[in-house]
């Protein structure tokens, strides 16, 4: 199985199953002399980690990341970085009864088509655990983002679940850290805990839309025609385990709008130009304007169900299934730190490259 790294200068190769001994993440590419420790890693990925709540799955994995190589003394060597996860709370024989059964809207069934072996346990590679790996590497960016561009921040949250959204006249940063579903909304969150524990309840489950947003985001990242910085972070959120959509800025609703509503209009500031409204989502021909940065990706409901569904096996026989284990109820809570470190690396990697193309903006306005 090949393509299981992502980025350019700043690249991410991940590795591991839901059920093996262990996953990670290789980075190569970090500038040296970035300070980074397992402690500041392991800030984010608690923030991801399993168990935390009755709307998130029971598996209890602790996710301590170890630092194996690439960092001496507390600073980045420069040389690839190595991320270890280990698995300590698999229960494989959950699913000693799918072996041979393929589960409706999971990867199972491609996975034993494109390759005629296939990891049952948890879903293997296809696993959400593997996030895991990613919202580490996430850290290491992040850390290299602070250094690079110490104004630049990235905050995710998410705005809705099933047919429930938030308000956005109540939003409130603040509330974003007070309630198990990351959301700025203190009404909706409330309203969120007793819909989703009916469907948990029913074993059934449901999708959710989650947005992330970077500040403070230079000018000038990304490039024409193959390099646009948003065609990267599409495929980046895309790549993410249940993403099935991505909108940059307005999105699919740009559709709806006239070339007088969408078209962000400028006057001139102090510090350079100030535009009216963010339609484009920060970014305009591929490259950053300077704006917020703003990605929202749609999260399917998670495949492993309790409810009955039917199926067929790997020797074509029509049969029924039934997915035991411990399950998120809504996947999409726990995709919001892995879509902040999908920014993050992304950005890292486009700043980089910004740099070593040009060193600088060289356009300059006033």
């Amino acid at each position: 199985m090949s393509l299981n790294t992502f980025g350019h200068l700043f690249r991410v190769t991940t590795w591991g199953e839901s059920h093996g001994s262990a996953l990670g993440a290789t980075v190569d590419g970090c500038p040296p002399g970035i300070a980074v420790d397992e402690a500041m890693l392991q800030h984010w990925l608690d923030r991801r980690k399993p168990g935390q709540s009755r709307f998130t799955t029971q598996r209890q994995e602790p996710d301590t990341v170890e630092i194996l190589s690439g960092v001496f003394e507390g600073q980045t060597t420069g040389t690839p970085v190595q991320l270890m996860i280990r698995n300590t709370d698999q229960r494989s024989k959950d699913y000693g009864d799918i072996a041979q059964k393929f589960r409706p809207g999971h990867a199972d069934i491609t996975y034993w088509q494109k390759y005629g072996i296939r990891d049952y346990r948890g879903g293997g590679r296809s696993s959400a655990r593997e996030t895991a790996a990613r919202v580490a590497a996430g850290g290491v960016a992040r850390a290299a983002l602070a250094s690079l561009a110490p104004g630049l921040t990235i905050t995710g949250y998410m705005v809705q679940i099933g047919p429930h959204a938030i308000d956005r006249a109540r939003f409130d940063v603040a509330q974003i850290e007070r309630n198990p579903f990351w959301a700025p909304d203190a009404q909706a969150a409330a309203e969120w805990e007793g819909y989703l524990d009916g469907l948990r309840k029913t074993g059934n489950s449901v999708g959710a839309v989650v947005e992330i947003v970077a500040s403070g985001v230079p000018a000038g990242l990304g490039a024409p025609i193959y390099g646009k910085l948003d065609t990267d972070l599409a495929a980046a959120m895309m790549s993410i385990n249940a993403v099935k959509a991505v909108e940059i800025g307005e999105g699919m609703a740009a559709a709806t709008l006239t070339g007088v509503e969408n078209a962000d209009e400028m006057t001139m500031g102090p510090d350079g130009p100030v535009y009216a409204s963010n339609h484009a989502g920060g970014i305009l021909g591929g490259i950053s304007t300077g704006q917020e940065v703003v990605v929202r990706f749609a999260v399917k409901p998670t495949s492993s169900i309790l409810t009955p569904r039917r199926t067929v096996t790997v020797a074509g026989e029509e049969t029924e299934i039934v997915t035991k284990g411990r399950h998120d109820p809504c996947v999409g809570i726990r995709a919001v730190p892995v879509g902040e470190a999908m920014m993050a690396c992304v950005l890292l990697d486009h700043l980089l490259l910004h740099r070593g193309q040009v060193g600088g903006n060289r356009g300059r306005i006033g």
